[in-house]
């Protein structure tokens, strides 16, 4: 008679299958971490890249690939809650009178807008061909 070795075998697996669950990923120092450029939603990058697209005269593999391009160099300067809140304030600073004025006056505001005109303008350069 055959023995069969399956039970030996199903024990090993899952032996090794349990062992690799207790695992601990190895600590990257501090000063290899890099910053996460991926941190913005899909959601908002579509968003970001049609609106683009529209801007800039409708959609083509140049104006659709430049706008992709365009919101990973915003990336690479603004993280994505310091983008969604200058997007905001950008927004909203023409309302009038008083309402507009808690997204016009404080410094945080104008700081964000400042840095988002900035991070623009170095996607623009760097992203569209002239």
């Amino acid at each position: 008679m055959k023995k069969h070795k399956t039970p030996l075998l199903i024990s090993f697996v899952a032996m090794v299958a349990i062992s690799g669950c207790t695992t601990t990923p190895e600590k990257v120092p501090e000063q290899a971490q890099v910053v996460n450029v991926n941190d913005y939603p899909t959601r908002d990058r579509v968003e970001y890249v049609l609106n683009c697209v529209a801007q800039h005269g409708g959609l083509t593999f140049i104006t659709q690939y430049a706008c992709g391009c365009k919101i990973d160099k915003i990336a690479e300067k603004l993280n994505f809650a310091e983008y969604e809140a200058a997007r905001t304030f950008s927004m909203l600073k023409s309302t009038p009178g008083e309402a507009g004025g808690v997204f016009r006056d404080p410094q945080q505001s104008k700081d964000l807008r400042k840095q988002l005109k900035e991070a623009e303008a170095y996607a623009e350069k760097n992203c569209f061909v002239k």
